[in-house]
């Protein structure tokens, strides 16, 4: 039996936000079990609303179907690193690991800029592997802005 393929998932979120006009950036959360609980691409222009990155619409809507705010046996795929905003949602949800594609030196906020994860004010750090499919990842992105400029 194959393993399903999460971070492709995510992949397939970024590059439908991409059509949308929106930065290509996808994110799935899973359960324990492998049951995919949400699937999100980013839709700040689409809403009208900077918080609505693909992490955070995919947290919230794992967080309806689990009927709690807790993802604690859950875990996040995205293909961007996340910013400050979505780390400390992440920690709030109490992920349990994390899997992003490519770094963000400029905006990001898990191993670049803030370290969310790294503050002592944080209480809950969730394991974090980057670089998931980062030459893809990076590619959607410098692809999308490239066409913008």
């Amino acid at each position: 039996m194959v393993a399903p393929d999460y971070m492709g998932m995510a992949f397939i979120e970024a590059e439908a936000a991409g059509r949308r006009g929106e930065v290509p950036v996808g994110a799935v959360v899973v359960d324990s079990a492998g049951t995919v609980l949400a699937r999100a691409g980013n839709e700040i222009e689409e809403r009208r609303d900077p918080t609505a990155h693909a992490e955070m619409l995919a947290l919230r809507e794992a967080c309806r179907t689990t009927g709690s705010p807790r993802l604690s046996d859950c875990d996040l795929y995205v293909t961007l690193e996340p910013c400050p905003m979505c780390a400390q949602a992440i920690a709030f949800a109490r992920i349990r690991r994390v899997y992003y594609g490519a770094a963000d030196p400029k905006g990001g906020g898990v191993d670049h800029g803030a370290r969310i994860f790294a503050a002592p004010s944080c209480h809950h750090r969730p394991e974090v592997y980057g670089g998931i499919q980062e030459i893809r990842a990076a590619g959607l992105l410098k692809e999308f802005f490239a066409t913008r400029r």
